[in-house]
């Protein structure tokens, strides 16, 4: 999915969506990228990370309710 950056206000950022829906979302999830008006970003899921982040945390669940 791709998303625009409409504009910048204040500390938030207001986000075009692909359906031209507009969102506001804190500017504090784009530290450090630099991003301005018009930039277009791109928003994935990776399911690769989203296992690995599973598996730890479920390892840790595990470590921690052993009998």
């Amino acid at each position: 999915m791709f998303v625009t950056i409409d504009r910048l206000e204040g500390e938030n950022a207001v986000i075009e969506l692909e359906t031209t829906d507009m969102v506001c979302v804190p500017l504090a999830l784009f530290r450090g990228l630099g991003v301005k008006e018009g930039d277009v970003l791109e928003i994935q899921v990776s399911k690769k990370e989203t296992q690995a982040r599973r598996a730890r945390v479920q390892k840790l669940m595990d470590d921690l309710f052993e009998d």
